[in-house]
């Protein structure tokens, strides 16, 4: 039995909402079963064509999947919670997908949009819906003989980020120490699973090429780190430990690796509804406020109005909570 995982965040570039860094992991029996071929192994609930949608779960690249459209929320909602039902994990709020844990809580409980209540899911399509359309996933999973490890989010919300960034020196650095947060949550389902092997592919953020010494010191206790080959576009590593591992970090990784584009799926969906729940807050105390997506023309057109309009709105709330530096 082999672990093939992904991680890939959503929300590394905007100036407003969080970093969300999604991870997925999926135990498969054999490596005729492996990453790139589960398109294929699971081709009879899944597509990567965004047409296909009524009929399958869409996994890709979520700019592809996701859409500002009712039918593109959708997409990306029912793929998201099937998957994450079929795990064994029914989804009823968005913190259902968290991957931080107590820190990650503490933090959000900083938020006044994201402390008190849940942010409910689904809220795109209905739970029956989630059921019905889950019901084949779950059928091609237990007949390929592939299991769900690990499929969730690590929320990483401004003030986080911005101590990070500074802690660090720089954005690419800082994402990089929650990407390592979510390569040893895969590691340790691996070797909780009795897996043989892991085999993680990680989306690149940023132009570095040389991963050895952050990886080591990443890694949990017992871990070795073995040099493959570091190139333009990929840097593939071997660990040796626990368990035996394959880590490759590459440009598009979602492009070739199921867990990577499912794990940005995740990362999406997560930022989506996170960007949802701030906006709300602030419609609610300032008439008129259009919402934004967070990117950065459109999130200082967002804060000049907030402050044009409701100054005292945004004074209230430490600025870092709301607007990253970097």
């Amino acid at each position: 039995m082999i672990l093939v995982g992904g991680i890939d965040e959503a929300g590394l570039g905007p100036l407003l909402g969080p970093l969300c860094m999604g991870a997925c992991g999926l135990l498969v029996p054999t490596v005729e079963r492996a990453d790139a071929r589960l398109w294929d192994v699971l081709a009879e609930a899944v597509s990567r064509d965004v047409k296909r949608d009524k009929e399958r779960l869409v996994v890709d690249d979520s700019k592809r999947v996701y859409s500002r459209n009712d039918r593109g929320r959708r997409r990306l909602e029912t793929t998201v919670l099937c998957f994450a039902r079929a795990g064994g994990g029914a989804v009823s709020a968005i913190e259902d997908l968290a991957l931080g844990g107590d820190d990650e809580a503490r933090w959000l409980a900083r938020y006044p949009w994201r402390d008190g209540a849940p942010i409910a899911a689904p809220t795109w399509i209905s739970p029956d819906f989630v059921e019905l359309r889950a019901a084949p996933l779950e059928r091609a999973l237990e007949q390929h003989d592939v299991r769900i490890a690990l499929l969730g989010v690590r929320s990483v919300e401004p003030g986080e980020l911005n101590a990070a960034m500074d802690a660090s020196g720089n954005k690419s650095r800082a994402a990089w120490e929650f990407a390592a947060h979510d390569l040893r949550l895969l590691l340790e389902r691996a070797i909780a699973a009795g897996a043989e092997r892991a085999d993680i592919t990680i989306d690149r953020q940023g132009g570095r090429a040389h991963y050895g010494p952050q990886l080591a010191r990443a890694l949990p206790v017992g871990f070795t780190v073995h040099l493959v080959e570091e190139t333009e576009g990929v840097s593939r590593y071997r660990l040796t430990g626990p368990i035996e591992a394959r880590i490759t970090i590459a440009e598009k990784a979602e492009l070739g690796s199921f867990t990577t584009a499912l794990a940005s799926c995740a990362a999406k969906y997560v930022r989506e509804r996170s960007m949802q729940a701030l906006n709300d807050w602030f419609a609610e105390r300032i008439d008129g406020l259009a919402p934004t997506a967070g990117y950065t023309t459109d999130g200082r057109r967002w804060l000049n109005d907030v402050a044009t309009r409701a100054p005292g709105v945004l004074a209230e709330l430490d600025r870092d909570l709301v607007v990253r530096r970097r």
